[in-house]
């Protein structure tokens, strides 16, 4: 699941080596919570035009997980 955000954040971006993606350990309910950090030049970018790319990378995340039996929370830093 980070390959996956860290390749569509990377294409998003005009700085791609600044894109990290990290995760948190699973909560109570079993959630696992992924951070997306990028450079702050970048962060529109990532956000999109009332917040629709970062809705978009949300549903693609969530969709993927679904494969695996996991329930994850993208959050972008």
């Amino acid at each position: 699941m980070q390959e996956l955000l860290t390749v569509i954040a990377q294409g998003l971006v005009d700085d791609p080596t600044a894109v990290k993606v990290t995760a948190d350990e699973p909560n109570e309910d079993g959630t696992i919570v992924y951070h997306i950090s990028v450079a702050e030049a970048d962060m529109g970018r990532i956000i999109g035009k009332q917040g629709r790319i970062a809705k978009a990378i949300r549903t693609i995340a969530r969709s993927a997980a679904i494969r695996y039996d996991q329930k994850i929370m993208v959050e972008i830093d």
